[in-house]
């Protein structure tokens, strides 16, 4: 079953892998990155977190877009380039140039994975399709995401995480009745998508090892999109009413939003009858747990609004710590609503291990967000900083079996691009 092939970058050899760390799980395995923004570089640092070697490919001259959100430090470097391109390597390659082209071919003749997040005409175009690549490297797996997905009419059209809230209807479910259309405030599809694209991946990496066979694995923030909204769907396909905004309450369960205290405000789940008895006894209102109205799940929704107003004259009695404490003694399922601030020094957060600070030479203080899941009780561990633009274009072309001289003629024709020659 298991595959002894270099091919395969030793990954599948036949051995003991009760004892490698999580950074070394796809230690062997080359993956070629053409992914620029959000989505496809989530997915390809997953791979890199779990040991995978990750070239990224950038434009000379600005490389991804994201080098250049946000306030950018007199280094020259993002918060939003560095949140999802940790565990890579930086080698300029200019694809609008044939050499650049080729380029490319030779490097993924030699990867595991090959990752783009181009729309589907330009990938076609630029001779970097998957039956292009495929005629290379037979064995690769090839992954792409796209905004709208690879066929159907508006597949040549780009997209954003927030035009595929607007589209799937999201923004529709998200914030409060009779207000202006919100926004999901974190990139809810772009890092959905780089976590399904990887996903497939690895699904395609067990399928090779059995079969030997390399495969396509694509996504869209469309697909998405339109996953996340797979409750609300479900809801409307089964009772014909179209989901509205409910602000912080859930449409399938109440009470399920938040309450105010009386210096903020406190998430409240009670997610079965249990619970909301729990929480009607810890405020001292068990007759409310008895009223007709309120006494099974649908009761509740159909009076959800009465039940608010009645269960927040007792919550505003309270301070937010002081409720959360409360009813969580109470086993009343709850949260206090917090700022991003309070992660950082978040006891629960912190004891998890999920912010990690990680030693920078050009970054004071950097800290990072840990790969969000354990194996074996182990989390993944920076191999390698979030690399500035064009800092390993020597050294990987070597790698790969370029000479010097070649390297040169490259440089001397504009195809690639290297650290002090980018504008870094």
């Amino acid at each position: 079953m298991y595959k002894d092939d270099r091919k395969f970058g030793n990954l599948y050899n036949k051995r003991d892998v009760g004892g490698i760390k999580m950074t070394g799980i796809l230690s062997g395995l080359k993956v070629l990155d053409l992914t620029q923004n959000i989505a496809g570089p989530v997915s390809t640092q997953l791979l890199g977190d779990l040991g995978a070697t990750v070239i990224k490919v950038e434009k000379p001259g600005d490389g991804d877009d994201t080098r250049n959100w946000g306030n950018v430090s007199t280094t020259g470097e993002s918060g939003a380039f560095m949140a999802v391109n940790r565990n890579k390597k930086s080698i300029c390659i200019d694809l609008r140039q044939q050499k650049g082209i080729e380029l490319v071919y030779e490097l993924a003749s030699q990867v595991d994975i090959f990752v783009h997040s181009m729309k589907p005409e330009t990938a076609e175009k630029k001779g970097l399709s998957y039956e292009k690549i495929k005629e290379i490297n037979p064995s690769i797996i090839y992954g792409s995401i796209s905004a709208f997905g690879e066929i159907g009419p508006m597949k040549a059209l780009p997209g954003y995480d927030p035009l595929i809230q607007a589209y799937t209807g999201i923004m529709s479910v998200t914030g409060n009745a009779g207000e202006d259309p919100v926004r999901v405030g974190v990139s809810i599809n772009d890092m959905g998508s780089g976590m399904w694209l990887t996903m497939g991946i690895l699904a395609a990496l067990y399928k090779r090892n059995l079969t030997g066979e390399g495969s396509k694995v694509s996504n869209s923030l469309l697909e998405t999109g339109v996953a996340w909204g797979s409750l609300q769907l479900s809801t409307y396909m089964e009772t014909g009413k179209v989901p509205q905004k409910l602000g912080t309450a859930m449409p399938l369960i109440s009470p399920y939003e938040a309450f105010k205290a009386n210096d903020g405000w406190v998430m409240i789940a009670a997610g079965n009858n249990r619970l909301f008895g729990n929480l009607c006894k810890v405020l001292n209102i068990d007759e409310i747990a008895q009223d007709e109205k309120f006494v099974t799940n649908g009761q509740r929704l159909s009076n959800r609004y009465e039940l608010h107003d009645l269960l927040e004259v007792e919550t505003q009695k309270y301070s937010a710590d002081a409720l959360v404490e409360l009813l969580r003694k109470g086993g009343v399922p709850c949260s206090p609503i917090n700022t991003l601030d309070k992660l950082l020094t978040d006891e629960q957060v912190n004891v998890m291990g999920l912010i990690k600070p990680v030693e920078h030479s050009r970054v004071k203080d950097f800290k990072i967000v840990d790969l969000p899941l354990t194996i074996n009780d182990e989390r993944s561990s920076v191999q390698n900083l979030p690399p500035l633009l064009g800092e390993h274009s020597e050294d990987v072309l070597k790698e790969f079996g370029l000479t010097d001289e070649q390297i040169e003629a490259l440089l001397a024709d504009s195809v690639i691009g290297v650290l002090d020659k980018v504008g870094r």
